[in-house]
């Protein structure tokens, strides 16, 4: 964590969204300050001005894929690291304004994501619904009371709690096994310890549009025994077919085969973006095969080292 006498958190608000629920992990956020923002850019602006010490930023969900809004904002703004991760099991319900029942429900407000992973239900259930996108999943019940324009909202269990809401429908995610994974930004240079179950995370852009350009990068990880649990594509927006890569590979920047990989993205790149290694949040072991040990790095930059410096050829 840096050094810093503020002691604020960061996360998107209001209370009783999944980003606080991701917060509320995190030890040292404890007992804190934390400070509810209405988007990405706010949490990170945050972070950048020295307003809060680190923000808590949903990166990906096992339905839906990368986050493409907080991708986008890690490519654009410089000095973040990314110090740990965070995984929320995803479950919603409908709620509406007391006396409605679910056959009046005409209108749904929701997030874009929460509704995208609620439409088979919604289809089975209010076929002929409307949907009002909202800025938050807590934001969409809020809203109930605000402009009156949705008759019910998709919002996390356990809303009623904040808002004077009845539960029409429980559990409506059409995936009960899903995820969103978060991540804990802040404005450091300081790398978390590797514990042999870690994840590193990098923005990559492709050095030129030509036919075999990805497979060089990808080569960059494989040739090392480097596993990559997520890679997704985003457009640069200078150009039509400019494109940068984000990454996520298992290990650590002090793993000998991921110091390497990165060495050989930053030889074949014009830009890579380090977000940090951290501890999986899952805290599953890196697999690798036994080729790919430090100790097999170390030997070999040994063995050149020595005929360079020609200390011996008898090996």
């Amino acid at each position: 964590m840096p050094e810093t006498h503020n002691v604020t958190y960061s996360f998107l608000g209001p209370a009783g969204t999944f980003t606080e629920a991701a917060l509320a992990q995190v030890p040292e956020a404890q007992g804190k300050p934390w400070r509810a923002v209405n988007n990405v850019g706010e949490a990170l602006a945050d972070v950048i001005t020295g307003r809060s010490v680190a923000a808590m930023i949903a990166i990906e969900n096992s339905v839906d894929g990368g986050v493409s809004a907080t991708q986008d904002a890690l490519a654009s703004v410089p000095g973040l690291r990314i110090i740990g991760e965070y995984l929320v099991p995803v479950k919603f319900d409908i709620v509406a304004r007391p006396g409605t029942t679910l056959q009046q429900v005409r209108v749904i407000n929701a997030h874009p994501v929460a509704y995208a992973q609620c439409r088979s239900w919604l289809e089975r259930n209010l076929p002929n619904h409307g949907h009002i996108p909202a800025s938050s999943n807590v934001a969409a019940a809020s809203s109930l009371f605000e402009n009156g324009l949705a008759d019910a909202a998709i919002a996390p269990p356990g809303i009623d709690k904040h808002y004077d809401v009845a539960v029409l429908a429980t559990d409506v995610g059409d995936n009960p096994n899903a995820v969103t994974r978060f991540v804990l930004v802040a404005k450091t240079t300081k790398i978390p310890a590797r514990t042999g179950a870690d994840k590193t995370s990098l923005i990559v852009e492709l050095p030129e549009d030509r036919s075999g350009a990805l497979l060089e990068l990808l080569e960059q990880f494989a040739t090392r025994g480097v596993n990559l649990s997520l890679i997704q594509s985003r457009p640069i927006g200078d150009a039509l077919g400019r494109y940068r890569f984000v990454i996520d590979a298992d290990g650590h920047i002090l793993d000998e085969r991921m110091s390497d990989a990165l060495l050989g993205l930053r030889r074949s790149s014009p830009n890579v973006l380090f977000l940090g290694s951290y501890p999986r949040a899952d805290k599953a072991p890196n697999e690798f095969t036994s080729r790919y040990d430090d100790e097999i790095f170390i030997e070999a930059r040994d063995w050149l080292s020595t005929l360079i410096e020609g200390e011996s050829i008898s090996s």
